[in-house]
C-alpha cells in the first residue's frame, strides 16, 4: 500500500493535477537545546543501564529520524544521551554518545538550527575519538563538515569530508562493506559542498567516485547513515540544483523511484529537492505539487527552512494554486 501511494505521489508531481495535503505537526528542539546548555535530563546511576539497552535506544533514535518523527526524536534524545553517558565501559559509552550526537546533528541540520549543529557536531567528534570506532568517527567528521559548510566555510568543509573518506577507507579493522558505505557517504557530502561553492569539476568528480562505492555499501548493517545508490542519486540531484542545472536535475529525478527510497525522511527530502528544482526552473505548479507530495511522505518535513521559503514564494501564485495559502500556513509562513 505504501509503495503504491509513493508512486502515485510521483505521478502527481510530474504529470497530474494538484491534490490536497494533510496538516503537518509542529516540531521543536527545545528539549535538546535545554539539555545541551543546562544538562536537564535525569542521569542514571552507573550500573543502571546496559549495553543492550543503550544500543536499542541508539537504534530507536535512528528509526525515528528515518521515519521523519522529528518531534518525538527531539523529546527522546536528551534522556537517551544521559543513559549512554552512564554506560560502562568508557569506550562503549563514548561511542554510543557519539552515535546519538551524530543523530542529533542531523536533526538540527534538518530543522536549520545552525547554532546547535556546531555544538552537537563537536560533541559527537569528541566522544567518537574517545570511543575509537572508525565508522562513528567517520560519521562525526561528516557532521563536522556539515557544520563548517553551514557557517560558510565551504573549502574547509569539503577538505574535512574528503580526508575523512580517505581515512575510513584505509581502516582495515572495519569490514569492507561498512568502510565503503561510509566512504561513499562522505564523498557525496563533499560533492554537495563543492557544488555549493560553484566548483563544478570537483563536485562532479566527487559524486562520481561516491557512486562507484555506493552499491558495495548498500546493504551494510553497520552503516551509521543512509547509504547506497539511491542515496548518492539524491546527492547528485542536489549537486545539479546547486550548480544551476534545474532541467538536468529534473531529468535525473524522473529516473528515481520514490518507493525504492528506504525511509520516509529520504522520500520527503526527494520531493522537497524536486520542488526546489522546479522553483529554480520557474515552474510554480510543479513545485507546489512536489511540496504536497513531500508533506504526504513525511509531514514533519514542513519544519524545514527550505520548505518554508518555497511556500512563501508560492503565495504570489495563490490565484492559480488551490490551497497554497493553507499549505504555507502549515509550513509556518505568516499568512494574512
Amino acid at each position: 500500500m505504501r509503495r503504491r501511494e509513493l508512486l502515485a505521489a510521483a505521478a502527481v508531481v510530474f504529470t497530474s493535477p494538484l491534490a490536497g495535503a494533510s496538516p503537518a505537526e509542529a516540531s521543536t528542539l527545545a528539549p535538546l537545546e535545554e539539555h545541551l546548555l543546562y544538562g536537564t535530563a535525569t542521569v542514571p546511576k552507573r550500573g543502571e543501564v546496559s549495553p543492550a539497552g543503550v544500543a536499542a535506544e541508539v537504534k530507536a533514535s535512528r528509526q525515528e529520524f528515518r521515519a521523519a518523527r522529528y518531534d518525538t526524536l527531539a523529546r527522546n534524545l536528551p534522556g537517551r544521551i544521559a543513559q549512554a553517558q552512564a554506560l560502562e565501559p568508557a569506550e562503549t559509552s563514548a561511542t554510543a554518545v557519539a552515535d546519538l550526537y551524530n543523530i542529533a546533528t542531523r536533526l538540527c541540520i534538518k530543522l536549520a538550527e545552525d547554532g546547535l549543529v556546531a555544538i552537537t557536531a563537536d560533541r559527537a567528534l569528541t566522544s567518537a575519538r574517545i570511543g575509537g570506532d572508525a565508522l562513528t568517527i567517520a560519521e562525526a567528521h561528516r557532521m563536522v563538515s556539515s557544520a563548517w559548510r553551514r557557517q560558510g566555510h565551504l573549502a574547509r568543509a569539503t577538505d574535512i569530508a574528503v580526508k575523512a573518506a580517505q581515512d575510513v577507507r584505509a581502516d582495515r579493522r572495519t569490514p569492507e562493506a561498512a568502510r565503503l558505505a561510509a566512504h561513499g557517504s562522505l564523498l557525496a557530502t563533499a560533492a554537495y559542498t563543492a557544488a555549493k561553492r560553484g566548483d563544478r569539476d570537483t563536485a562532479h568528480a566527487l559524486i562520481g567516485e561516491a557512486a562507484e562505492t555506493a552499491e558495495a555499501g548498500r546493504t551494510s548493517t553497520e552503516a551509521r547513515t543512509d547509504t547506497g545508490t539511491q542515496q548518492v542519486l539524491l546527492h547528485q540531484l542536489s549537486v545539479h540544483y546547486l550548480l544551476g542545472d534545474a532541467g538536468q536535475a529534473i531529468d535525473l529525478a524522473r529516473t528515481i523511484n520514490p518507493a525504492a527510497l528506504p525511509t520516509a525522511e529520504r522520500q520527503g527530502r526527494f520531493f522537497t529537492d524536486v520542488a526546489r528544482c522546479f522553483d529554480q526552473w520557474g515552474k510554480p505548479e510543479q513545485c507546489y505539487r512536489a511540496l504536497l507530495a513531500a508533506e504526504r511522505a513525511a509531514p514533519q518535513e514542513l519544519r524545514r527552512g527550505a520548505v518554508k521559503n518555497l511556500a512563501s514564494g508560492l503565495l504570489r501564485h495563490d490565484r492559480t494554486l488551490p490551497g497554497v495559502r493553507a499549505f504555507a500556513g502549515r509550513a509556518g509562513v505568516a499568512v494574512n
